[in-house]
């Protein structure tokens, strides 16, 4: 499924060298942002800070600052001009193209039609272009690619480990509802969504998997269960493959008004979305669009200026970064939904860690495995109008619950209560479940 112009997140490939600076805060938040460091958890505005067509401005009101002030750790595709106030902000950034007015979206069409030198030369130049500041995390490649374009980005991603070892090769894939068939028939170019991610993994050799799902607003906020189904088992099938091959997985979700017909940003579907992603275990969350440019309700409008949409994924933004520390440090082990479930088919509660829940509302259940075989579980209200009462049981009596608070990271106590615990919409909590 197409909206505007193909702008959704990229993403793969790379490790990243650091160069030893002066302990400072920006250069320490710019670990969260390196896939070599355990910090590893981008925050990341999906949206290049000069538009796609390079004419827009670096506002100094809301541009790279207003990006740090919403607490992303990274600023989206910039160009290499804009890599020293990245740095100084403690923000990592993907490099899009060289040149201005490059068009990313017809040079990512090209790559299977260029010849391995013709492929080799156009990463020589965007690694020459990045230089080696320390905010450059890795280069944009390609969003949703199709089966035919697979042996041309197998090339590309080899050719940043060459010419940029621990850079990433940034590409991003479709979501499941995109068409299958034939390859010149389809999106995908696959008879089904499992095949197309294991030939991406296969041909092109990403070091991470990304895709876009935006079901939540589409759903109507999840009214809709057949479309809910897909953000749901699209989201269980990506961090299946993933794991399965052992590789990080990202998540883009949705920040702006899609359509005229569908919901506008609220706080309660920017939680969900943010929560039932880290939930799910992945690394990050990442979001569609941070500017308007053709979409109602984004963070920033056609203006310029900061909208109420800023506001609230500005607090969805810190309770991310806030639980950040600690889950980069975890393993996903199992995800589970309360019954009924949200929609059918989702696997239910019993998991290794919680036993059931009761609640008034649907949950979705993350389960997690610490370093040091400690147990965690991340809980999500599911119901987008109404707050949720809730009570658990965990597989061991008597097990020891802490709260990692959402606002500092900080492990506090936590006692359910006999008349159970609250949720707000879309809200989760993260609970350490010890002995």
């Amino acid at each position: 499924m197409q909206i505007l112009p193909k702008k959704r997140t990229l993403l793969v490939a790379g490790l990243i060298l650091l160069v030893f600076l002066p302990a400072t805060k920006a250069t320490d938040k710019l670990a969260s942002s390196d896939i070599t460091q355990p910090e590893f958890f981008p925050i990341l505005p999906w949206d290049p800070l000069e538009g796609w067509d390079g004419k827009a401005h670096d506002s100094e009101v809301n541009g790279l600052e207003s990006i740090a002030e919403c607490h992303f750790n990274m600023a989206g595709f910039v160009r290499p001009k804009h890599l020293p106030k990245c740095r100084k902000l403690g923000l990592g950034a993907f490099l899009l193209p060289s040149g201005d007015g490059v068009l990313p979206l017809k040079y990512q069409s090209e790559w299977k039609n260029l010849a391995d030198e013709e492929i080799n030369s156009r990463i020589r130049a965007m690694v020459k272009a990045g230089g080696s500041n320390i905010a450059l995390r890795g280069y944009f490649i390609m969003d949703e690619p199709g089966l035919s374009d697979f042996p041309a980005l197998g090339k590309a991603v080899a050719a940043v480990k060459k010419y940029a070892p621990g850079k990433l090769a940034y590409i991003n894939l479709f979501p499941d509802y995109a068409t299958l068939g034939a390859p010149d028939r389809s999106q995908l170019g696959t008879t089904n969504y499992t095949e197309y991610l294991e030939r991406f993994i296969a041909d092109v050799k990403p070091q991470l998997l990304s895709y876009d799902n935006y079901m939540v607003q589409y759903s109507d906020d999840l009214q809709n269960r057949s479309l809910a189904a897909s953000y749901f088992r699209n989201m269980l099938e990506v961090r299946r493959v993933a794991q399965e091959h052992h590789l990080p997985y990202l998540h883009i979700v949705a920040a702006n008004q899609l359509q005229p017909k569908h919901p506008i940003p609220s706080p309660a579907n920017l939680l969900l979305q943010a929560y039932t992603t880290l939930a799910a275990g992945f690394r990050g969350v990442t979001w569609y669009t941070f500017y308007g440019r053709g979409y109602q309700y984004a963070p920033i409008d056609a203006a310029g200026n900061k909208t109420p949409t800023w506001s609230c994924l500005r607090e969805v933004n810190r309770q991310v970064a806030a639980l950040a520390p600690v889950l980069c440090r975890l393993s996903s082990t199992g995800v589970f939904f309360s019954s009924p479930p949200v929609v059918d088919g989702l696997p239910l509660l019993p998991g290794q860690v919680i036993d059931t829940v009761t609640c008034s509302s649907p949950l979705m259940v993350g389960e997690f495995k610490g370093r040091d075989a400690e147990t965690y579980a991340l809980l999500v209200n599911l119901n987008l109008e109404h707050s949720a009462n809730l009570s658990l049981k965990t597989k061991s009596s008597g097990a020891n619950l802490k709260l990692v608070s959402a606002v500092d990271g900080a492990l506090l106590s936590f006692e359910i209560a006999k008349d159970g615990f609250w949720l707000m919409p879309g809200q989760g909590i993260l609970l350490k479940v010890g002995e």
